[in-house]
């Protein structure tokens, strides 16, 4: 039995990767996916390959006036949003003292501020709609603790944690739900991109895992596809850890 058939569903960054795993697997269980990504040719490929009335939208989650356009785009066609995937992201790794405010901004532009842009004008159509909605904001273990080379990705996934908890406060007299996933290491196309430039991160990332293998794409969207269905409706302002147990808090 498909849990979420008729549930319509907004991912960000979901053109690949972690994205695109969550994408494919909450329309396995009968969702549609507005699979959001600044690569909208990408999207709407992603799209078409997940059936289920589904569409690819081009958007820029640190520009609000793209982002409330995506949301109208959704409610428009669809009528309502149930749910809503936070998952676009963006890092460039290196020490902090090296890395300049300019890189930072675009850090918290994307990180931070597009988790606020796209959970707000979301929001705001849950609390209208009948049965409200549930918001699943992709966090980070650099949030919980902490990751060299990532001071700034770091604090705009541990805002994000946080910012999960007082959403869910704020709308659970609505019926909305808002909960946070913190992946650790995933093998996916950024970590490829990351470790050409150390070729034995994987190796040693490995060793340190109990589990001895990063994260797929599904071992997330398993977890989202969680928080997305009926099953999770009395779980609210949470956070779940999804790191072949290298953190364990």
């Amino acid at each position: 039995m498909n849990s979420l058939n008729g549930r319509i569903c907004i991912v960000t960054g979901a053109a690949q990767g972690i994205g695109k795993g969550i994408a494919q697997r909450l329309a396995a269980e009968g969702a549609t996916v507005v699979v959001a990504d600044l690569n909208g040719e990408a999207a709407s490929a992603t799209a078409a390959e997940l059936g289920n009335d589904s569409i690819g939208v081009t958007v820029d989650i640190s520009d609000r006036t793209a982002v409330d356009a995506m949301v109208a785009e959704a409610k428009d066609k669809y009528g309502r949003i149930d749910v809503l995937v936070n998952n676009a992201g963006w890092d460039k790794i290196g020490p902090f003292l090296e890395i300049e405010p300019d890189v930072w901004d675009r850090i918290i532009n994307i990180n931070l501020y597009g988790t606020l842009h796209c959970s707000q004008s979301v929001a705001r159509v849950m609390v209208e709609q009948e049965g409200g909605g549930t918001i699943i904001n992709i966090g980070s273990d650099a949030a919980r603790v902490g990751s060299s080379g990532e001071a700034v990705y770091s604090a705009c996934k541990g805002g994000v944690v946080s910012f999960t908890k007082t959403l869910a406060r704020e709308l659970a007299r609505y019926g909305v739900t808002a909960n946070a996933i913190c992946p650790g290491p995933a093998d996916t196309p950024l970590f490829a991109q990351i470790s050409e430039e150390n070729p034995k991160l994987r190796t040693a990332l490995e060793k340190a895992i109990p589990l001895r293998r990063l994260a797929q794409p599904e071992d997330l969207a398993n977890a989202v596809a969680f928080f997305a269905s009926p099953e999770s409706s009395y779980i609210t302002g949470q956070t779940l850890s999804v790191s072949g147990g290298l953190t364990m808090i």
